[in-house]
């Protein structure tokens, strides 16, 4: 799957809304989840080492459709609409959970959901639905903190610890995540692959 940690190729497959759209389900995939805004498509970018693989907006909600990555030949991103942004109409937002709950419901190839959170805020009632419903479903996810470089070290500890609380898990379970300067990109690689396997 990912012989150490090592990406060597990642090709946008296609977008789709139904399931009928999706690809054959044939290889194993990881899905990518969180608030608009939150540096989702950064992180999926930092981690197949590709500037532009998953296109970044600087108006959040613009990923509207569920995206599919093949990697390695051997396995699948995908990358699931941003939630919680207020300004996108109520009509798309009420399009988005059913989308991305069939997905997560009914996608027999699912190995599990990377949810992106953003280190610097408390996580959103939406960040709180979405772990509270993956772990309803038993839907194996790894808690990613992102945008660390955006605040000092020292703080980096006490925020795990107050999101932890929310969420219900211990702080040493988040992957502290910065696109920027790539920490937490071995550590999150190593995590998928464990969910390959």
């Amino acid at each position: 799957m990912l012989s150490k940690g090592i990406i060597t190729s990642a090709e946008f497959i296609k977008s789709a809304t139904l399931p009928e759209q999706y690809p054959p389900d044939e290889l194993p995939e990881v899905a990518f989840a969180g608030r608009s805004n939150v540096g989702k498509s950064a992180l999926v970018n930092c981690l197949v080492q590709r500037k532009k693989l998953v296109r970044t907006s600087r108006t959040p909600g613009r990923t509207q459709l569920i995206n599919f990555f093949k990697i390695n030949d051997s396995f699948l991103f995908v990358d699931l609409p941003g939630y919680g942004y207020a300004k996108v109409s109520q009509s798309l937002r009420a399009t988005w959970g059913p989308m991305v709950e069939t997905y997560l419901d009914t996608r027999a190839s699912l190995r599990g959901i990377v949810q992106i959170m953003d280190l610097r805020h408390s996580p959103t009632p939406d960040d709180i639905s979405l772990w509270s419903w993956l772990k309803d479903k038993k839907i194996p996810a790894i808690p990613v903190l992102t945008k660390a470089d955006k605040l000092s070290r020292t703080k980096w500890g006490p925020l795990a610890q107050a999101a932890g609380r929310i969420l219900g898990i211990a702080p040493a379970d988040f992957i502290i995540f910065s696109a920027e300067t790539r920490q937490g990109r071995d550590e999150l690689l190593g995590k998928i692959n464990e969910l390959m396997n």
